[in-house]
């Protein structure tokens, strides 16, 4: 969910790929945010993120798939080099930071994380972060004593762990960020809360996007795969349970292609 002036907007993956690339944008911006903090709690926090942040780009091969998304990206911006319409300042400026990202990735050796996770500090925190409550201190005694060391020694470990995942975030985002601005918001209707479109298997759709007024007393749910997709705008009740709308709701929809 991103937040804009006046306007909530909503996203829906349509393939493992861009949730896989949702979840690290996510994880990082948390981390980010929990580095800002200077208690114990925050770099808590920070560093359960980067675990999550390694459980995530463990599970597959993430370099060469950013590296084939920003080729891909790439090639379909260098197409637009002959549109005399584009601001072709800008295309070269973008063009110029892909070609910058591909070269990082090739320069990282071996899979994203490595390092961290040969770390045996930060494996004994993984290991036992699946525990409910693993992490108490009479746990892991090492780990109460890091965070009991002064603010800027725990940030100065958390930045230089950070740092060999850089180049992947980096790339994420330039990617997410391409992939968000492929397209036009168009204004629809969901009558009585409902929504569906099917999708052209030729231009693939990656990911929805639904924008509706922050006033607005319903909340999108979106679902969808290679095929359609749907939105049902609900409303909570007070037992926690959720009802579709009755009313015919607008909002703005962003199918993304590329």
């Amino acid at each position: 969910m991103v937040m804009a002036s006046e306007k909530i907007t909503y996203e829906q993956p349509l393939n493992e790929k861009i949730r896989t690339f949702l979840r690290l944008e996510f994880l990082f911006l948390q981390a980010q945010h929990d580095l800002e903090g200077i208690t114990e709690w925050d770099s808590r926090a920070a560093l359960s993120g980067l675990i999550e942040i390694l459980n995530v780009c463990g599970r597959t091969d993430l370099k060469t798939e950013l590296l084939r998304e920003l080729d891909r990206h790439g090639i379909m911006l260098a197409r637009l080099e002959q549109v005399p319409e584009v601001d072709q300042v800008r295309l070269r400026e973008v063009l110029s930071e892909v070609d910058v990202l591909i070269d990082n990735l090739h320069a990282t050796s071996g899979q994203f994380g490595q390092s961290l996770r040969n770390n045996e500090f930060i494996s004994s925190i993984r290991q036992r972060s699946t525990i409910p409550g693993g992490l108490c201190d009479f746990d892991l005694p090492a780990y109460h004593y890091w965070l009991q060391r002064p603010a800027k020694e725990r940030l100065a470990d958390l930045h230089e762990w950070l740092a060999p995942l850089e180049p992947m975030r980096l790339a994420i985002d330039v990617i997410l960020r391409l992939t968000r601005e492929s397209a036009s918001p168009t204004q629809e209707v969901a009558p009585a809360g409902f929504f569906q479109r099917s999708l052209d298997q030729d231009t693939p759709c990656q990911l929805v996007r639904v924008a509706v007024p922050a006033s607005l007393p319903y909340y999108p749910e979106i679902s969808g795969g290679k095929h359609r997709f749907t939105v049902r705008f609900l409303a909570p009740v007070t037992d926690g349970r959720t009802v579709q709308a009755t009313e015919d709701v607008e909002f703005d929809l962003t199918c993304c292609l590329t």
